[in-house]
């Protein structure tokens, strides 16, 4: 099929969406004068965090994901950002639509890690495009979209820290296993404390206090049986 180029042309944090949501602007251009009926495709979004440098701390921050920076050399491998459907609807020559990325702050997820490690700059991205092309004058003839069609971008991280301030402003977000989140919930309630964050910080007192195991069996002093 004639050329079919993909290029990102801005990002915004999508302040209306029930979660973090960031939307790509992609302009394609398919050359010639044969009108393209609709493109279905398939958006795939990976990190690629050789193509930056980190300063001190954020190398610091970056450990737990790619190890000691004197192995940087061979783990600081791509990560999986998202992977996202597109219905581009028909065009002749050139157009541009918004690719809808929900995105998340689950810490346990590399490439949110990755993006909270970050003190400024960019997110470095590649977009992988592959999909089916509805082209042809006076009828239609379905074809692949090739397998090599992407384009480069780098996220700034003002937007991504933007995107996660609208929905947790001034927060962090922890998963815990259900048996430890039903510990802490009778924690609380038998300390008749007010809040999640009011429970966590009387933990962190009696163990300052006491010593961790005193704090996570609720005594003063003794251990559990």
């Amino acid at each position: 099929m004639s050329a079919l180029d993909f290029h990102c042309v801005s990002v915004r944090a999508d302040r209306y969406a029930a979660g973090p949501t960031l939307v790509f602007r992609l302009r394609i251009t398919h050359g010639g004068d044969e009108p393209v009926h609709a493109l279905v495709l398939n958006c795939q979004l990976r990190v690629e965090p050789a193509r930056r440098g980190y300063d001190r701390a954020e190398t610091d921050g970056l450990v737990d994901l790619f190890g000691e920076p004197s192995r940087w050399g061979s783990t600081l491998q791509p990560l999986q950002f998202a992977q996202v459907p597109l219905m581009v609807p028909g065009f002749t020559g050139e157009t541009e639509t918004d690719l809808v990325v929900p995105c998340t702050y689950d810490m346990d997820v590399a490439a949110a890690r990755y993006a909270a490690a970050l003190h400024g700059g960019d997110v470095p991205l590649l977009m992988l495009f592959s999909g089916t092309a509805f082209t042809g004058a006076g009828g239609f003839r379905v074809q692949p979209v090739p397998w090599d069609r992407e384009a480069s971008f780098r996220l700034p991280v003002a937007t991504w820290r933007e995107m996660v301030e609208q929905h947790f402003p001034g927060c962090g977000w922890l998963r815990l296993p259900r048996d430890t989140m039903d510990a802490l919930l009778a924690h609380r309630s038998r300390e008749a404390l007010p809040s999640w964050e009011a429970t966590v910080r009387d933990l962190l007192a009696r163990a300052r206090a006491t010593g961790p195991a005193a704090a996570l069996t609720g005594t003063t002093g003794r251990t559990a049986p």
